[in-house]
């Protein structure tokens, strides 16, 4: 072939090149731009699905809120029905919810109603019916709070408590449940020493009889329901003695301090424990007002106290030798050495240092009140946060909840590591070559 035909040859098959080249990067240009177009649409799309799918969060959210506040006027509504079980089914709804949300604004139009029907259960009701009564009564103070709402909630029916606490004809489980609910609305709600103080009577003639009048030992009471009703009325006297004045404070160490103690020798270990507890507490309020606090019969008392602390009798059950022991431990090395056990209460992502009888007495009493809850209230009710000392309720989104929480997987292994460190070490202190000659 001539030089000149094979390179135009030559030529021709260079630019087919070029041409197809060129093609080529159009064609892998478009495939760029069509894959950043789809990334975009699909990033656009992503981005609406979730917005989409937040909006369907809070719309459902807020239908639930609006299912759960229809059930409860449903409840409030039943609590004036005609049919004693269907009042006693709404009470028991509200305790339960009560318990376990925070219903301010809900409940703040409907204190009113709900108090009306609350005073016709306490009046013409029977035992159960009045005990459930009370209950939701304690807990509608602690929705309402330490202000005029709460206090308007407490005045109103604080005369049906007494007069159902104080009357030794009634069912012994409304007597135990007013016994709560008085000492409980009173330290909530009560505006001032004046409305304080005839409570503390009421509640000392229910669990004085508890005392021996000769002064060798405390009565016996045959009816378990006596010796709860005397539990509760201690126990609801105690707390209000946290929040009692320095001058009625030292009227009361006068009159029950040489008292109490005659209660230790009771045959229900829970009226004991209560009587121990409150001794321990009244040992902290006077030591806080006088450092130098003294009290006469304190040899005798720790006598008692370590009796309890060491008691070995078989009569008694093994749980109940168990529980007295560590708690009379507690109160005997509080008065002997002026230390207190310190329990760490956790919720969400705060914890909380129960580190004086007061508080420790406080705590446990909202804790009895709200029973599964006290951590949610702990968490949101503006009430007890006040109480504590735990400053506003935190604001924290989902993120740093989700956050905060542990993986099952984590969780897994660090259990399998504690195990397994648990484990060899107990094996060392099994193996005969540890024992010490």
């Amino acid at each position: 072939m001539p030089r000149s035909r094979r390179g135009n040859a030559a030529r021709k098959g260079a630019r087919g090149a070029r041409s197809s080249g060129k093609a080529d990067s159009q064609a892998s240009d478009d495939e760029v731009a069509s894959e950043v177009l789809s990334h975009y649409s699909s990033a656009s799309e992503s981005t609406s699905i979730a917005e989409e799918v937040a909006g369907n969060e809070a719309v459902d959210e807020q239908a639930q809120q609006d299912e759960v506040e229809d059930k409860l006027k449903e409840c409030i509504d039943n609590v004036m029905d005609k049919s004693a079980k269907t009042r006693q089914v709404a009470l028991e709804s509200l305790r339960l919810a009560f318990s376990s949300k925070t219903l301010f604004d809900f409940l703040l139009e409907r204190r009113l109603t709900l108090t009306d029907s609350l005073e016709k259960c306490l009046k013409k009701g029977k035992g159960e019916e009045q005990s459930l009564a009370a209950t939701v009564l304690t807990l509608l103070c602690l929705q309402m709070g330490s202000g005029p709402e709460g206090e308007e909630v407490f005045q109103s029916l604080k005369p049906l408590l007494i007069n159902i606490l104080t009357d030794s004809s009634a069912s012994p489980v409304a007597r135990q449940s007013c016994a709560t609910a008085l000492g409980m609305c009173c330290y909530i709600a009560a505006a001032d020493v004046e409305e304080l103080v005839p409570c503390l009577t009421c509640l000392e003639g229910v669990f004085g009889s508890s005392c021996a009048q000769d002064g060798s030992s405390a009565p016996s009471h045959r009816s378990p329901a006596v010796r709860v009703l005397h539990c509760n009325a201690l126990q609801s006297w105690s707390l209000l003695l946290t929040i009692c004045p320095g001058s009625q404070i030292k009227k009361i160490l006068d009159s029950h301090l040489p008292k109490l103690p005659l209660m230790l020798s009771s045959d229900d270990v829970n009226l004991r424990i209560v009587a121990g507890e409150t001794i321990a507490l009244l040992f902290q309020l006077a030591r806080d007002m006088e450092e130098e606090f003294f009290y006469e019969d304190t040899d005798l008392l720790c006598t008692k106290l370590k009796a309890l602390a060491t008691d070995s009798n078989k009569y008694r059950a093994k749980t109940d030798r168990r529980k007295q022991r560590s708690i009379f431990r507690d109160v005997l090395h509080f008065i002997e050495n002026g230390e207190c056990h310190e329990e760490t209460i956790k919720f969400g992502l705060e914890c909380m240092y129960v580190d004086s009888w007061a508080r420790k007495r406080t705590y446990h009493a909202f804790k009895e009140a709200l029973g599964s809850g006290v951590r949610h209230h702990l968490q949101n009710n503006e009430l007890l946060r006040e109480i504590f000392e735990l400053g506003p309720p935190l604001v924290l989104d989902a993120a740093a909840i989700k956050a905060s929480k542990i993986s099952r997987f984590e969780k897994h292994l660090y259990n399998s590591a504690a195990f397994k460190a648990r484990t060899k070490a107990r094996s060392r202190v099994r193996d005969k070559r540890a024992d010490v000659l």
